[in-house]
């Protein structure tokens, strides 16, 4: 069985500054983010197929990679970040200052300690987990980039660890973090997380 290789790119810094971005909050990269990408993905392209979330700080490099090495690109909705509800757009210091303990809860219990209107994580790791194993199915034998966000990344590593969402938070996503699944006889293995093409080509 040929292995089907999917790497995942966390988006670049965005412009705005370090809020809560879930899919409620749609800003591109900063001049910042553009330079962290390309940097990450160095001067190789060994893919097949892109796709991405319909967010801008991803579906547009997304689309400029493609272009530059003539590759086909997808959006996938199911890519998209998770909703972070009431938290959207907000500073992470000014949520400890004004509700401390949702706070604390948020991270000691991100199932069941949820902002107002964020998307409930089960529902978020369920969509991620079918976008993730349709793009398997669909790409078999393939080498695949997915360029998505931190919490997607979280929820594919969690999926093909078969680790329990309580631990999503636990998983650090740098800017422009690369992580890559292997997928074969024997199911999907994480080879390496937050790492950059640069560095392991």
């Amino acid at each position: 069985m040929k292995e089907t290789i999917i790497d995942v790119i966390r988006h670049g810094q965005p412009e705005g500054g370090s809020v809560y971005r879930g899919h409620g909050v749609d800003d591109p990269l900063s001049e910042l983010g553009w330079q962290q990408m390309w940097q990450a993905v160095g001067t190789e392209a060994p893919w097949t197929q892109i796709i991405s979330s319909p967010m801008k700080r991803c579906r547009e490099f997304a689309e400029q990679l493609a272009d530059k090495n003539k590759l086909p690109v997808i959006i996938d909705e199911r890519f998209k970040e998770v909703g972070f509800g009431s938290w959207e757009g907000r500073n992470r210091n000014e949520i400890k200052e004004t509700n401390r303990a949702e706070y604390d809860g948020f991270y000691k219990d991100p199932i069941n300690c949820r902002p107002e209107g964020a998307e409930p994580i089960d529902d978020f790791i369920s969509r991620v987990s079918n976008a993730f194993d349709q793009v398997i199915t669909d790409y078999t034998g393939k080498h695949c980039l997915i360029v998505a966000h931190a919490g997607v990344i979280r929820a594919v590593v969690a999926h093909v660890t078969h680790s329990a969402p309580i631990g999503l938070y636990r998983i650090q996503v740098k800017n422009a973090g690369i992580s890559r699944i292997r997928h074969g006889q024997y199911g999907s293995m994480l080879e390496f997380h937050n790492s950059s093409l640069s560095t392991t080509l």
